[in-house]
Parts: C-alpha cells; sequence; structure tokens
C-alpha cells in the first residue's frame, strides 16, 4: 500500500488520544481504533506516518512505534494470558545465564556486562538465577521464574506488547525488564544482547548479512526502548 493521506494529526478522546490521518483516527489491522494512553506516544506514532515520503510504500518496519502499539491492542488484549507466559518463560534459559567457558577474554567481557544485569534482577525482584556454562541446560528455581513473571504481569497491555518484542530479540526477559525499567538504555541493551555476535566480528571481521540483522536488532531495541519511555507511567497495569 503506498501513502494514501496528506495530514496527520492527534487529538484526545476514548480515554487516551488517537492518531488522526486526513482527520479520521487511524485503525489497527483488527479494525480497532489506535488510542494510547499518553499525547507523547500519540504524537510520536503520527510523526512516522508524517515522515513516510509523498508516495512511497507504507513498509511496517519503518513504522515501529505503529506496530507496537497495534499488537499491544489487538493481540495482547485478548491474549493477555498467553503473552504474559510467552515472555516469562524466557527466565527458564535467559541468554545471561549461559556463558562462555573459552577464550577468557569472552568469559570476561560476558560476566562484565551480564553479572550485574543477574545481580539487579534478584535485588529489584528477588529473582536469583542460576548460571551454567553454554552447553549445559540448568533448571532456574521455581520462586525466580515466579518472581520475573509477576514483573512481566505488571505491565499494561500496550507495555506488555513492546516487553514481549525487546525479550524476543534480546533472547532475555532480564535485559527487557531492565530496559522497562530504564535501568539499563537501548544502546546498552544491544551491546548485552548481542555480546557474542560483536565479540566474534571484532576476531573475524563481519559480512553485509551480519551488519543487517545488527542493525535490524539495534533498531528494534530502540524502538522497544522509546515506546516504553513515552508510555511513562502508563506502562504499569493500574
Amino acid at each position: 500500500m503506498k501513502r494514501f493521506y496528506q495530514q496527520t494529526g492527534v487529538e484526545a478522546g476514548d480515554g487516551g488520544y488517537r492518531v488522526l490521518l486526513d482527520g479520521k483516527p487511524m485503525r489497527t489491522p483488527a479494525k480497532a481504533v489506535l488510542v494510547v494512553p499518553t499525547e507523547p506516544l500519540a504524537e510520536a506514532i503520527a510523526t512516522e506516518w508524517r515522515e513516510v515520503p509523498e508516495k512511497a510504500e507504507l513498509v511496517v518496519s519503518h513504522l515501529p512505534l505503529t506496530r507496537l502499539a497495534a499488537t499491544g491492542l489487538d493481540r495482547v488484549a485478548r491474549q493477555r494470558a498467553q503473552v504474559i507466559e510467552d515472555t516469562a518463560k524466557y527466565a527458564g534459559s535467559d541468554l545471561l545465564c549461559y556463558r562462555a567457558t573459552a577464550p577468557d577474554s569472552l568469559v570476561r567481557r560476558q560476566t562484565e556486562a551480564w553479572q550485574p544485569l543477574l545481580d539487579w534482577a534478584t535485588e529489584r525482584y528477588g529473582a536469583r538465577l542460576a548460571v551454567a556454562n553454554s552447553l549445559t541446560f540448568v533448571d532456574q528455581p521455581a520462586e525466580a521464574i515466579a518472581r520475573l513473571r509477576d514483573a512481566v504481569a505488571a505491565h499494561g497491555d500496550l507495555a506488555l506488547s513492546a516487553l514481549y518484542n525487546l525479550t524476543h530479540i534480546a533472547g532475555s526477559v532480564v535485559i527487557a525488564l531492565a530496559v522497562a525499567e530504564k535501568h539499563l538504555a537501548a544502546d546498552s541493551a544491544f551491546r548485552a544482547a548481542q555480546l557474542d555476535e560483536l565479540y566474534q566480528i571484532e576476531r573475524w571481521g563481519d559480512d553485509p548479512l551480519a551488519l543487517a540483522r545488527h542493525e535490524a536488532v539495534k533498531k528494534d531495541i530502540e524502538a522497544g526502548a522509546r515506546f516504553l519511555g513515552l508510555l511513562e507511567d502508563a506502562r504499569l497495569r493500574i
């Protein structure tokens, strides 16, 4: 579909803020009116659409905030329990818990980047996750998994949309929660999630496919962090 509208805007209504295209409320793929709880988020979504060039194709990857909002309204609102479980299950195999045994430089880098995040999860949620080498699966304490699930479930539908996406991209619910809590900035989250890949690139060089994939991951993490920031306190479930 090519750009079909001339103007974008925002108006208050339906308990939040609607995004307008040529004066008409934008709708999600499921035909619901796209309403978000904060004006800054609505303005940012409107800006995404405003910046689409005239007669250009509408590409979903170029509208990341819109996609997260629509997913929250269409999917999370209807399948909330399932999305919570799909997000929280990463606590059982969190990226941060599986460490290399060699070379020493990688072991050291993983410990320096990942252990502080696990320590933060222990302090913030009382969720102490066990660490193992990358070849051994470790059963995580049921209490830790339950506490991280509660932390995930504390988020509202729209925030949960971004939290699930961040968890899936990073392979770590701890990284996603750290971003949501503003404990970890987007660039730091990217470096933590892609630590092993970035290490290999440093040693052996990169290639166009790897660079494209890393750029896509970086943009997705940045979008998730920005989305959660624009939700402000509305990211938590009331």
